[in-house]
């Protein structure tokens, strides 16, 4: 279940595929942190090596099954940027079981609360079913607001990119398409009758979950990418999410694109893509 253990003193130095540098902290098996080297020219001269607790956390839940090279890109785009990140993975179990992925965003707070980056600025990126763990967080934040609130109002900005949305037949067709591609049909049609089986433990815990992205207690600016052909997101549901948000006040921007493929937008339409995040990130990032 990805239970987090007190972070490991394990730090490692390494280079990125763009030639920045970090230093690796694993803090369990499911969650790493990426803490960005600043060049030397721009430390004071009495100034320690590490950067400063004030440096922002991008926060990035990727989608299932990621790859290392994959997971690097978006990595080094935002060490880039004077980010520090801290990547959390998901497993199925987290989705198929989703009590369980309720624990697990439970332990996500926890890290995002504890000593290390309890004063830190934070910007989220969730790719595919990434957005649904951390709608697993938010689900905590929203049950205790009074408790939590610090960490609702440290988030300067937040990014969907192919977004889960929609009806459970959309959340089958992720499942198949990503752990048995060949056999997808099945998969789709086995995780229908699954959900139907467990409802009270699955289909009735989605539904909250999608309560509860909804009425987010996160209110910054929000940024979604989506495609018309992605089989697991609904445009319209997609478009009345964001409809509802900006209803609430919240500045929602997004792009989307008539073809393209889920999770991959960056590969498919890498100038377009880098250029709208960057119309995004400029006004929320130009104070670091």
């Amino acid at each position: 279940m990805g239970n987090v253990q007190p972070s490991r003193t394990d730090a490692s130095a390494s280079e990125g595929v763009s030639g920045v540098k970090f230093t690796v902290n694993h803090i369990s098996g499911s969650i790493t942190y990426y803490e960005g080297a600043l060049p030397a020219a721009s430390l004071p001269s009495d100034s320690p090596a590490s950067p400063p607790a004030s440096r922002p956390l991008l926060v990035f839940f990727p989608w299932l099954g990621a790859r290392p090279r994959g997971l690097a890109r978006y990595r080094d785009l935002y060490l880039a940027r004077g980010m520090d990140v801290l990547l959390v993975q998901s497993a199925a179990a987290h989705f198929l079981w989703p009590r369980w992925g309720r624990d697990y965003g439970a332990e996500i707070l926890k890290v995002l609360e504890g000593p290390r980056f309890a004063e830190r600025r934070v910007l989220v990126h969730a790719t595919s079913i990434g957005g649904f763990t951390f709608s697993q967080t938010l689900a905590h934040v929203a049950r205790g607001p009074a408790k939590h609130k610090g960490l609702a109002q440290r988030v300067i900005g937040h990014i969907y990119d192919s977004l889960v949305v929609g009806s459970l037949e959309h959340m089958a067709i992720g499942l198949g398409r990503t752990l048995m591609p060949r056999f997808q049909g099945l998969v789709k049609n086995l995780a229908l009758l699954y959900f139907w089986l467990f409802k009270s433990h699955t289909a009735d815990l989605y539904n909250d979950s999608i309560q509860v992205f909804h009425n987010s207690p996160v209110t910054a600016p929000a940024l979604f990418f989506f495609c018309e052909n992605d089989a697991m997101c609904d445009p319209g549901a997609l478009e009345a999410l964001m409809d509802g948000w900006r209803g609430r006040g919240i500045d929602v921007h997004s792009r989307k694109w008539k073809e393209s493929v889920h999770a991959a937008h960056m590969r498919c339409h890498s100038e377009d893509y880098h250029s709208s995040l960057e119309r995004f990130l400029e006004p929320l990032t130009s104070s670091f």
